[in-house]
């Protein structure tokens, strides 16, 4: 039993592509999603920072950089599904925290495990940096779709996928980082060549207009 499991187990995690079996004009892997969720936590972090909360800098990036490595032993499962009821959701989490707790036991030296059970373990939580983790993670799933409806996508679940995680990052929006990016991020990504054609402008302010009126 040793480290080198671990280690020769994040290279696995490049060969686990997000959203499978749907046609997608760019594949993005799970190694790719972690390293951009914690680049938009970086900056969403910094936008905490500015605005005055303390952030947990060591916490965040231990969230960011590790929140998705369950999904070596069951897979991406499509949002759409994953969420589809909280049953669901709540079997799919305790699969996956017991084979991550089996892994654990089994490849990582006994001297590290305690270490590694924290940080392994769901990073999104009430904290300001399971927060921050949280809104990354569906700003990355709405970049994916969102780049898969300008290039034409003709599958409907990416425009499902995009509501799904604005709506989601709506439930946040008293945050900080979160009042910046439907301000300034959100009007770009809606200025791009060729989304004016699309439905996503529509889309977009029917949810933002539901979220008001539900909350």
């Amino acid at each position: 039993m040793g480290i080198h499991q671990y280690f020769q187990s994040l290279s696995d995690l490049e060969n686990i592509y997000r959203c499978p079996g749907k046609f997608k004009y760019q594949e993005h892997s799970v190694a790719e999603h972690s390293y951009k969720v914690s680049s938009i936590a970086q900056f969403f972090g910094a936008v905490e920072e500015e605005a005055g909360n303390e952030v947990n800098w060591r916490a965040l990036y231990e969230k960011a950089l590790n929140h998705d490595y369950s999904e070596l032993f069951i897979g991406d499962i499509k949002t759409p599904v994953k969420y589809a009821t909280t049953e669901l959701r709540e079997m799919l989490s305790e699969v996956e925290e017991s084979m991550t707790k089996n892994f654990i036991e089994r490849e990582i030296p006994e001297t590290f495990q305690p270490i590694y059970r924290h940080l392994l373990k769901e990073g999104k939580d009430s904290t300001l940096e399971g927060k921050i983790l949280a809104i990354s993670d569906k700003v990355d799933l709405l970049y994916e779709s969102f780049g898969e409806i300008q290039k034409g996508n003709p599958e409907n679940i990416f425009v499902e996928i995009y509501s799904e995680a604005l709506a989601t990052i709506y439930q946040y929006r008293e945050m900080a980082s979160v009042k910046y990016f439907l301000k300034e991020i959100l009007p770009d990504m809606l200025a791009e060549k060729g989304i004016e054609k699309t439905e996503l402008p529509q889309l977009t302010t029917e949810i933002t207009t539901k979220a008001l009126r539900d909350a």
